[in-house]
């Protein structure tokens, strides 16, 4: 599985590759694949082997979908985005200026409509949230508008590329 890790300003292509019970090739940008050996014992504590290097560490999912990791006496804040949802933030993602169309870029079912015909939305406010590959994900606008059209009802299946919602620009949004 492909991610995008965040830390600070920096952000890397990360690559994770199961190749045995509990064990791992991961590759940062183009380096060559690192052998990761991963247990996680009943303390929540992950016990990480690196060649000879051994290491133990705890991840916490924090409330706003940061990573907090401590390895050792070392505490490192990361955002991780893998590739399922990196494909659905593209939904909303096109111009930031202009009619935003929201589109479904993988099959999946409505969970909720956030907004109605006419509501006046902001950049970043939630407007659908649909469950793909089972995950709940929210797709935003991602400019200040009006929701003029919503083509979908909370229930609903849909297909890949299915208009789900359009947001007019307004500049009293």
């Amino acid at each position: 599985m492909r991610y995008e890790i965040i830390h600070g300003r920096d952000a890397y292509d990360v690559e994770i590759k199961e190749v045995g019970s509990h064990t791992y090739e991961i590759a940062i940008g183009d380096a060559e694949p690192v052998r990761v050996d991963a247990f996680k014992n009943a303390r929540t504590v992950y016990s990480i082997l690196i060649g000879a290097l051994q290491f133990e560490g705890s991840v916490d999912e924090l409330e706003d979908g940061t990573l907090d990791v401590h390895v050792g006496t070392s505490a490192f804040d990361f955002s991780a985005i893998d590739e399922r949802k990196k494909m659905l933030i593209g939904a909303g993602a096109g111009a930031a200026s202009g009619k935003q169309e929201i589109r479904a870029q993988m099959p999946g079912k409505i969970v909720k409509v956030l907004v109605n015909v006419g509501d006046r939305v902001m950049l970043g406010q939630g407007l659908v949230i649909m469950e793909a590959m089972k995950m709940e994900n929210e797709l935003k606008s991602n400019i200040d508008g009006v929701v003029s059209v919503i083509e979908i009802g909370e229930g609903d299946t849909i297909e890949n590329d299915a208009l789900l919602v359009v947001v007019e620009p307004s500049e009293d949004a």
